[in-house]
């Protein structure tokens, strides 16, 4: 099985760039405080790096 990330939205994205906004929406992330759990793949990381002063992130135990 892959491992899996749990990744929350902890900062407002008022005054961060669209390209911003489009990824943390990209990640299935709307407000506030949600999380989602997702494959922990190339792609996704590379989204994560992309805002990650916007995340929080930890890894699924399974």
């Amino acid at each position: 099985m892959m491992a899996q990330v749990k990744i929350t939205l902890i900062r407002s994205l008022i005054g961060y760039p669209q390209d911003q906004r489009m990824t943390v929406k990209a990640l299935g992330l709307g407000k506030i405080r949600t999380s989602v759990v997702k494959n922990d793949t190339p792609t996704i990381r590379g989204m994560i790096h992309k805002v990650e002063h916007l995340l929080k992130v930890e890894k699924v135990e399974a």
